[in-house]
């Protein structure tokens, strides 16, 4: 079925009315249904408090999370961004799908070059046709999402319902990070030691770190949508609510078949729609909470945010302290796994499965920390040990100076990269094998190059997602931009091992749709996508950390056939690099 036709639209198309005026009446219906929604982004300084401590931080008109965009499917979104901060500067619309609008997705140096300081703006505008849920916005340039983000909310029409029980209320709740010091430094000084950054200290909610603080209000009986974000920079979280019990309704704005759980696993760029019934015992409060996971083998770091829910219309005593939620260990990768592994995507317009099944290209992806030649500017790099880096099929992305890509895409005034993204990695080895790979140098030495693989209009692909053990094993959030893919099959260890002795199983039928998967830590996962979109893409790490590392690749999808297939020229302010 067309995004664009509503269900009441269709059953109007019956009976003696021909089918020229049925489909012109829907056009004008869905014409008419559509809107635009405009909104205009100061960026710039604003000094805040938190931990006892005043800090300038960059926000987004003087709020930190930034202002909430709501939409509804099929409207256009007009969003001119003003850069006041010192900074420079773009806005990504994490997981819109940019249909014929790549000049608007936003990472800077990819698809546009940033927005300069001083007052230089630049208007972004796309469409949300076929797109319903929770999605979010943020900075992509330097380590500035911390502060530098916001809740995007895509609603069905108006007349077309959710596909699950119409919910009481709902609450957005953006899970962030907390430095007590300015981001841009903290991602200088690892880029001249060539080492991590610093972490955070404190996790938030909806900006606060205050448990007293109270996000929700809920009464007795009724269901909530939970609409979760994880804004954090480098850390995958557990969520839970004290004596509460979720309903999993939608992941990255897909769809998913109802699933019951008491946990919520949400990584980095992650959102997660969830049904919340307000049925527990008699007390007023109950702590939320979020909890950092952490994949890593004797990671150190944990924190936890908490947040207070509290009832309306009862006789408890408000000064009792809430209860609190019994939280996993937090390195505990089988309760990630079992949530991540678990969802399916909710099959609509009479159940039939729209995965595609004919594959035209084939990849496998390693992907993990490297090392590197220290560069000239990082002059406190450990010229002997190198820099830490990271890589994909052992090319470590470097994104280009002086143009964007998808501008060098369209022109032939500079190359500044590659077509030639392999396939494969260079050399096959036990990659999931710590004892082996960190004895073995060759294996942790990559090249900072930047390439990419070409893909031809409407090509699928499947990607085999293959996590390494080089210098420790990660779960690490993949995000492409641009598409919603299939997430077919994950698994622990080698995916060749599995592949030669026995067969793996692919979810062919109903499998959870997402913008970005947390591949297991020492596994691996498929996905699959139809490239049906020109333009260039980045696929890459939402660990913040590793982006700068080189955990990063693109995909350049060529126009199609027909004009309608065809990415128009950038608009007339579109920055200068």
């Amino acid at each position: 079925m067309a995004p664009w036709i509503r269900p009441s639209s269709i059953s109007i198309c019956s009976g003696v009315m021909v089918v020229f005026s049925c489909v012109l009446m829907v056009m004008l219906q869905a014409a008419v249904d559509a809107a635009i929604v405009e909104h205009t982004f100061h960026v710039g300084n604003l000094t805040v408090e938190r931990l006892g401590q005043r800090q300038v931080i960059t926000a987004v008109n003087g709020q930190f999370p930034g202002p909430k965009v709501e939409a509804r499917e099929g409207d256009t979104i007009v969003v001119r961004v003003v850069n006041e901060s010192p900074y420079n500067m773009s806005i990504h619309w994490h997981g819109v799908l940019q249909r014929l609008s790549a000049w608007a997705d936003g990472p800077g140096m990819v698809t546009q070059c940033p927005i300069l300081p001083g007052g230089a703006s630049y208007v972004y505008r796309f469409n949300v046709t076929g797109q319903e849920g929770t999605l979010w916005w943020h900075a992509h340039v330097s380590f500035l999402r911390a502060t530098v983000y916001g809740a995007l909310l895509i609603r069905p029409r108006r007349g077309v319902p959710y596909p699950f029980p119409f919910p009481h209320a709902e609450h957005t709740l953006l899970l962030g990070e907390w430095w007590n010091k300015s981001l841009v430094d903290v991602e200088r000084q690892a880029f001249l030691t060539g080492g991590q950054p610093a972490n955070s200290v404190a996790l938030t909610i909806n900006g606060v770190m205050d448990p007293d603080h109270e996000v929700l209000r809920v009464s007795r009986g009724s269901t909530y949508l939970l609409r979760l974000i994880n804004a954090a920079l480098n850390y995958q979280l557990f969520f839970k609510v004290a004596a509460h019990k979720f309903t999993v309704v939608a992941v990255d704005a897909c769809y998913t078949d109802p699933y019951h759980t008491d946990v919520i696993v949400i990584a980095p760029g992650q959102t997660v729609d969830a049904l919340m019934h307000a049925g527990a015992g008699a007390a007023a409060a109950y702590y939320v909470a979020a909890q950092v996971y952490q994949s890593v083998a004797n990671a150190t770091y944990t924190a936890t945010a908490r947040a207070i829910l509290r009832y309306t219309s009862t006789s408890s005593d408000d000064t009792i302290t809430p209860a609190a939620p019994s939280m996993p260990a937090v390195n505990d990768s089988a309760t990630a796994q079992r949530f991540y592994g678990s969802l399916t995507g909710l099959l609509r317009d009479g159940g039939k499965p729209t995965v595609p099944q004919r594959v035209d290209t084939r990849m496998l992806v390693t992907y993990g920390l490297a090392i590197a030649p220290c560069l000239p500017a990082q002059t406190l790099c450990n010229r002997t040990r190198g820099s830490l880096a990271a890589s994909m099929n052992n090319v470590s992305f470097q994104l280009p100076q002086s143009i964007s890509l998808l501008q060098a895409s369209r022109t032939a005034a500079q190359v500044v990269y590659a077509r030639d993204f392999p396939d494969r990695p260079p050399l096959i080895f036990d990659f999931t094998n710590a004892s082996s790979v960190n004895t073995n140098m060759s294996l942790m030495l990559t090249s900072r190059e930047t390439r990419v693989k070409l893909l031809r209009y409407k090509e699928t692909v499947e990607l085999v997602l293959q996590n390494t053990a080089v210098l420790g094993t990660e779960n690490h959030p993949l995000h492409l931009h641009g598409f919603n893919f299939y997430v077919l099959a994950q698994g622990a260890g080698n995916f060749l091992h599995h592949h030669r002795h026995h067969k793996i199983k692919y979810n062919l039928f109903n499998p959870q749709q997402r913008n970005t998967i947390a591949v297991p830590a020492g596994g691996w996962a498929v996905i699959r996508f139809t490239a049906d979109n020109p333009g260039v893409w980045l696929m890459h790490c939402h660990l913040e950390a590793h982006l700068p590392f080189g955990l990063a690749m693109a995909f350049e999808v060529q126009d199609g056939p027909t004009p309608d297939a065809m990415l128009p020229p950038p608009p007339n302010d579109y920055p200068p690099c």
